[in-house]
């Protein structure tokens, strides 16, 4: 029968760590490729958005790493401290006098703990400050008035991952919610269609994109990578896709605001709209779609 491997507590933090990296590095080319490289503004926030995961990365590693030399170093002197007290218990070196009280000492594992304690609390109250700041913050004061304008029609934020396909997904929950199979659409089956619709309707759309470097109109090779990002990439969706997927869907689409009056897009359908949430500050990357669900009762959410 094979010896089983035991790891230590180095290596398997070691080997959390290499799987953490790994994910990170996989989330990071997820956001490069969820925005168009012509689209500067969004990638130096991005930019941004990836040294912070980066450095807070490095930071929690450090702390772990610090967290376990600190309690390999106090088990070794909690061994050597149980060593010194049978030696003083068996009458050996240092054996006190008859009568004598030795006043109990404060080991250094024990100084260790006490001053991770205080900094535990420091962190702890620093994050209590930092949650009051956000009170006032751009984000917190978005969601308050996006609160208010839904509640108004008995709707709140359902909330949709920030992927790239936010604005698809939030519109898939949107007719998911209607509970009709037929009127379901994956987010993969939303972006060929809209960009199938595009490339149909081009004159429709092309006016509206122009070449950020030189300010002309797309080229029809412009046009078409445009479309094809749209269909297999996770770029990012705006009103350009949403006019589009009124047309394929023949439903209207309105997009609620905290600072902006409510944007309409395809009213000649006379049908039940899609509802989506526009969210400038939601994440670090800025912009972001969510869809909305029914205003839950407080009193029946408590008793379910």
């Amino acid at each position: 029968m094979e010896e089983e491997i035991v790891e230590t507590p180095e290596e398997q933090l070691a080997k959390q760590h290499r799987k953490e990296k790994k994910d990170m590095q996989a989330k990071i080319q997820s956001m490069k490729n969820a925005i168009p490289k012509n689209d500067k503004k969004r990638r130096k926030q991005m930019t941004e958005e990836i040294a912070k995961i980066e450095a807070d990365l490095s930071k929690k590693h450090e702390e772990e790493l610090s967290q376990l030399k600190s309690t390999t170093d106090s088990k070794v002197e909690e061994v050597l401290n149980g060593v010194e007290t049978m030696k003083m218990e068996g009458g050996e070196e240092g054996e006190e006098e008859e009568g004598e009280v030795k006043q109990p000492r404060v080991t250094k594992a024990q100084k260790r703990r006490d001053k991770k304690a205080a900094q535990e609390k420091e962190r702890e109250s620093r994050i209590a400050e930092a949650e009051v700041q956000n009170l006032q913050g751009v984000r917190h004061q978005e969601g308050l008035k996006l609160t208010q304008k839904l509640s108004q029609q008995q709707l709140q934020i359902k909330e949709i991952s920030s992927d790239g396909h936010c604005m698809y997904r939030a519109i898939e929950d949107q007719l998911a919610q209607r509970s009709k199979p037929a009127l379901i659409m994956s987010v993969k089956e939303l972006r060929s269609r809209t960009a199938e619709h595009m490339r149909a309707h081009a004159d429709d759309f092309l006016p509206f994109l122009t070449n950020p470097n030189t300010g002309d109109m797309y080229t029809t090779d412009e046009f078409e990578k445009y479309c094809s990002d749209v269909e297999h990439t996770a770029a990012w969706g705006g009103q350009l896709e949403l006019k589009a997927l009124t047309q394929v869907l023949q439903k209207p689409i309105e997009v609620i605001q905290a600072d902006s009056p409510t944007i309409k897009i395809g009213e000649e359908f006379d049908s039940e709209s899609i509802t989506l949430v526009y969210m400038r500050h939601a994440y670090g990357l800025g912009e972001h779609y969510n869809s909305v669900e029914r205003l839950k009762d407080p009193a029946n959410a408590e008793d379910s």
